[in-house]
């Protein structure tokens, strides 16, 4: 690409960059309206106890059934679905993806879901950044940025926070940036938020009264923080333990019923697992912990002090459970929500234990703090972004004079979750499977070569019964090192190499007793279409060739690939992500 065209190609991106900023904002209020437009409707309902504990299962089968006959495509896991596009599609989201997330999500949370809204209104923005771009015709790498500037816009949108929109962007889905990237970014962010705070005014998603900080407290937040990093690793790993079990359950009306009948459970044991949970963490950050009465026994542990933290320390741990329930049972949602639900119980469980432990006439924690504290802790442990988390909490609860006890809390949490878990929740499956791409240049690299493109069938195809006479024909008029010896069906057999031939050239009298399946050597590996460029290197490396085979699952030949071909291509991959 030459500078000019470089250079006008960085212009159109900065100008579509506050588009996709401007739709994504869209987006991200259409679905909250849509959220609290269902809640409304169905509020009548609500007022009836053994009704709510329905609810949730009727969107979530409201949700599978447009998924199932509507989409027609698996839509769950967001977040883990950008960072897929980013590393394995060239960036490229399918168009439903600008609409699907946004209305499944809306059924699954406005009928009581137990999930997020965030991580399918990433998906939303990601794909309306990646479809801009792909309709403009730009190259992958500002398509890539276009799909990062939806995503930014997306957070930035749901909780008028630019910066921390931003930053979820530069730590969980972007692998390599430039000051380049950084301005479309920003724009799109800046427009998403404005659209925002235009559409549904200037108050903060949590409104809280903020104790100022007392240096009395540090030891404190940092024991919060350790809490909050064993609780991280707990999210992680149940929630993904239990998706394994859950998805082992093949019919998918069965699994709906059974997951819509724990989710009902575990919202009659315990009503704040009820939807997304943000009205019960603004309760928290204004000190309020009465919920209202119903049937359920656990409610009576509200009225005894030690009832209080034990109820919600329940409340916490079976979070993960009705989220994942609800996902499973195919509703669409995110852990992005539940993980600031559990970090502000968290934090509260924590403060209110120590405040009946204290004496309360010489001093007691301010509960308030350590609720917007824990939520800051357990993003930074779950998602493994730190400044996102910090950042957020600050922007959404404007809560900076907060600002070095969460980044304390974040920092710690962080720390103790890297001791045993190497990636995030939406990174961990792609990790397993070896398609994460991560800030090491000659990974992500070797990840975004596209394998299949440096196949090449320019090779003679030989039937196994040709005779040598029919063979010497060939290498007379081919200049090729290799032939493919296939079957009728053409799947491959073997391969002859030409200076191997050589030496019965001049064997004129066994020109017609030789035949291709006397002369044929047996590939010393094969590459299989789709195989990840590490994996096709790891087969050069032992087997020390310079050229192999590549089939297909059944055997079908599909060509040669040379080990001349993957360098150059890995050359100009390296390039191109390391150059602005």
């Amino acid at each position: 690409m030459s500078q000019y065209s470089k250079s006008s190609e960085d212009t159109r991106v900065l100008v579509l960059s506050i588009v996709v900023g401007l739709l994504s904002g869209l987006a991200a209020v259409a679905l909250q309206l849509s959220i609290r437009g269902l809640q409304q409707l169905l509020r009548p309902i609500s007022s009836h106890y053994w009704l709510v504990l329905l609810l949730p299962g009727v969107g979530m089968l409201l949700a599978m059934l447009c998924v199932k006959y509507l989409i027609r495509d698996n839509i769950g896991h967001g977040v883990t679905k950008v960072l897929w596009a980013i590393s394995r599609n060239e960036s490229r989201i399918k168009a439903h993806n600008t609409w699907s997330s946004l209305l499944t999500s809306a059924l699954t949370i406005g009928f009581g879901g137990s999930v997020g809204a965030e991580a399918p209104i990433v998906y939303t923005g990601a794909a309306i950044g990646s479809r801009i771009g792909q309709r403009a015709k730009l190259s992958h790498k500002s398509i890539t940025v276009l799909l990062g500037c939806g995503a930014a816009g997306a957070i930035a949108g749901i909780f008028k926070a630019p910066l921390a929109g931003v930053l979820f962007t530069l730590e969980i889905l972007m692998f390599n940036i430039s000051m380049n990237s950084i301005m479309p970014l920003l724009l799109s962010t800046v427009s998403a938020t404005v659209v925002s705070y235009f559409m549904t005014g200037d108050i903060h998603p949590f409104q809280s009264s903020i104790t100022p900080f007392a240096m009395i407290n540090i030891p404190f937040y940092l024991i919060l923080g350790v809490f909050c990093g064993l609780s991280s690793l707990y999210f992680t790993r149940a929630t993904l333990w239990l998706e394994d079990k859950l998805g082992k359950v093949a019919n998918q009306w069965l699994r709906w019923a059974a997951c819509a009948l724990g989710v009902g459970v575990l919202v009659a044991l315990l009503p704040p697992l009820f939807g997304e949970g943000y009205e019960d963490i603004s309760l928290l950050l204004n000190g309020n912990t009465a919920w209202e009465d119903g049937p359920s026994p656990l409610l009576y542990l509200l009225k005894s002090r030690w009832g209080v933290p034990i109820f919600f320390l329940l409340v916490m741990l079976l979070k993960v459970f009705s989220m994942t329930l609800t996902n499973a049972g195919g509703g669409v949602g995110g852990t992005f929500g539940p993980t600031l639900f559990i970090g502000a119980i968290a934090g509260f469980v924590m403060s209110r234990s120590f405040n009946l432990i204290l004496p309360p006439d010489i001093y007691q924690l301010p509960e308030n703090n350590f609720v917007l504290a824990g939520m800051a802790g357990l993003m930074a442990g779950v998602m493994q972004a730190p400044l996102t988390a910090i950042f957020l909490i600050a922007e959404i609860t404007g809560g900076y004079d907060l600002l070095l006890p969460l980044i304390l809390c974040a920092s710690v949490s962080y720390g103790v979750t890297r001791i045993w878990e190497r990636y995030s929740i939406y990174t961990k499956r792609l990790a397993q499977s070896g398609d994460l791409l991560t800030h090491d240049n000659d990974q992500a690299a070797m990840l975004l070569m596209d394998m299949d493109k440096l196949i090449r069938d320019k090779y003679p195809r030989i039937k196994p019964d040709a005779t040598l006479r029919e063979i010497v024909s060939v290498m007379s008029q081919d200049s090729s090192a290799v032939m493919a010896v296939l079957d009728e069906e053409g799947h491959f057999q073997g391969l002859l190499d030409v200076d191997h031939l050589r030496k019965y050239i001049t064997r004129t009298e066994e020109f017609d007793s030789l035949r291709a399946y006397n002369l044929m050597e047996e590939a010393p590996a094969m590459i299989y279409r789709g195989e990840r460029a590490d994996s096709v290197m790891s087969k050069f490396d032992k087997t020390e060739a310079w050229r192999l085979p590549v089939v297909t699952d059944d055997g079908t030949y599909l060509g040669f690939m040379s080990k001349s071909r993957i360098l150059m291509a890995y050359r100009d991959q390296l390039r191109e992500i390391t150059t602005d």
